[in-house]
């Protein structure tokens, strides 16, 4: 696919998407890595956009520099998003401790830390604040425990990688140390690298995931 054919896919997939006002939103395309441009009015929108390059077709890499410019009347002082994180933190049925989890915010960018037990956690409370409204951003630093038995994490990886028919499982190569997870290989599109990548987190005991894949095309090209 040409970098033209697939700037307008992705344009036409911005535009389809209710979520996003793809007005303000600008893309290149050069050897298929994307570069998303423009500005937007909520952090949520501009992860949206993301995710919306992400399934397109023929996409390699991308990269995000869309800009969070809140309207007036959704700015939110930085006491008041506090608040409402350590809320909906507390309400997510997610979240088994939410006051393991300690919340900053300066000018609309919160900040997470603090410990969770699972990776899923992690992800579900940066889930849930990037849809406050008022939020410009996210630092998610939050460490995940680690589990006394981290025996059968490389077996409990390479099982869940061969279970899943999106993924070539016999182009990973799956390392552990400790805890600590490195995925290498070839992937052959941007959603199997996703994919590997989340079912080495799904393991339990994991606490870090490296991920070096690479994504490789029908013409043997790999993305950098």
């Amino acid at each position: 696919m040409s970098d033209i054919r697939l700037r307008q896919d992705i344009l036409d997939e911005l535009e389809y998407e209710p979520s996003i006002n793809a007005a303000n939103i600008g893309v290149t395309v050069e050897d298929g890595i994307v570069t998303l441009t423009g500005h937007v009015q909520s952090y949520a929108e501009k992860n949206a956009a993301e995710r919306v390059a992400q399934r397109v077709k023929g996409v390699r890499a991308i990269a995000e520099e869309i800009e969070v410019r809140l309207p007036d009347h959704k700015k939110t002082a930085d006491d008041e998003i506090a608040s409402r994180v350590l809320k909906i933190l507390a309400w997510g049925a997610a979240i088994s401790h939410p006051k393991d989890i300690h919340v900053k915010v300066e000018r609309g960018f919160v900040t997470l830390s603090g410990t969770v037990e699972w990776h899923f956690q992690r992800s579900a409370a940066m889930n849930s604040v990037r849809e406050l409204s008022g939020v410009t951003g996210i630092d998610n630093q939050l460490k995940i425990r680690p589990s006394v038995d981290v025996s059968n994490i490389r077996q409990n990886i390479e099982e869940a990688l061969k279970r899943n028919a999106e993924i070539k499982s016999e182009n990973i190569e799956v390392d552990v140390s400790s805890s600590h997870v490195t995925l290498r290989g070839k992937v052959q599109s941007l959603r199997e690298r996703v994919m590997a990548e989340r079912a080495a987190w799904s393991a339990p005991g994991v606490t870090a995931v490296e991920d070096h894949l690479r994504i490789e095309d029908s013409r043997g090209r790999l993305a950098p």
